[in-house]
């Protein structure tokens, strides 16, 4: 089935819709404002590709709330052009996480602002929460807040990507859409150890650092059946800023101190 598609769109609801087997998003806003998404269901094969659950790209003011998405890719996409989003009481299956992004490809300007991501659980997935941007790109991800996710046996649960990139060849580059406060809020579960999984991960750019991210009441062990004696993964971090607030398990000590000065005559406006 082709899925709905809202382009140019104010003041839309859509609720108790069931949408199966897409061909690509299930369902998709372009250019809308005041949008409400409610009590949807989504269902897809865990490997069908690019079957986004909720996409949004150049939409502002929209609501995602009280349903359930499992699919083969993002459970919610927040593309370029978003601020003021907010997913809430959302259960995702066996996909790829909950995402900004991916940003940037191809040089392009992005800008994302006032995301909130609360009271979800996330099962089975690749990823649980996640920004991804490519290389190259301008613009900036900023006031971001992922509070009361419960993750159950995901690879990846808390991950910053700004070398996102699909299949090989991606060449490093300079430029970088800017990602600063992010903040992680009892952020709790399991993470699956095995394939590469990792419970925090901050790649972010030479270039241009992460920066004003904040950690408060993060708890990730490995999922059981993980094998006795299985020790908390390392988190990884990569040009970094920002803080524990509370001590997380892991503890994410690689977080750096401070602000780079550098980054004061880069910053990118949006």
């Amino acid at each position: 089935m082709r899925p709905p598609h809202f382009v140019g769109s104010h003041d839309v609801t859509v609720q108790g819709l069931r949408i199966e087997n897409s061909l690509q998003f299930h369902l998709k806003f372009d250019g809308c404002s005041r949008v409400c998404v409610d009590g949807i269901v989504v269902s897809s094969p865990a490997f069908s590709p690019n079957t986004d659950g909720v996409h949004v790209e150049n939409t502002t003011s929209v609501q995602i709330l009280n349903s359930r998405i499992s699919n083969g890719d993002d459970y919610v996409s927040i593309g370029t052009g978003c601020s003021g989003v907010h997913v809430e009481n959302v259960t995702c299956v066996h996909g790829h996480g909950i995402s900004i992004g991916s940003l940037g490809a191809h040089g392009a300007r992005a800008c994302v602002s006032n995301v909130t991501v609360r009271s979800t659980r996330v099962v089975d997935s690749d990823n649980g929460v996640r920004i991804k941007t490519w290389q190259g790109g301008a613009g900036s991800v900023s006031a971001v807040e992922f509070a009361a996710v419960q993750m159950v046996n995901v690879k990846n649960c808390i991950v910053i990507d700004q070398y996102y990139c699909l299949g090989s060849g991606c060449a490093n580059q300079t430029a970088a859409v800017r990602v600063t406060g992010v903040a992680y809020r009892d952020i709790r579960g399991t993470y699956n150890p095995h394939g590469g999984g990792a419970p925090v991960r901050f790649a972010c750019s030479d270039s241009v650092a992460c920066t004003g991210i904040t950690m408060t009441d993060v708890e990730l062990l490995p999922a059981s059946g993980s094998g006795a004696g299985t020790l908390l993964a390392d988190p990884y971090c990569w040009n970094a800023y920002g803080m524990m607030e509370t001590l997380t398990l892991p503890p994410v000590y690689c977080l750096q101190d401070g602000r780079p000065e550098a980054l004061q005559d880069q910053l990118a406006t949006c």
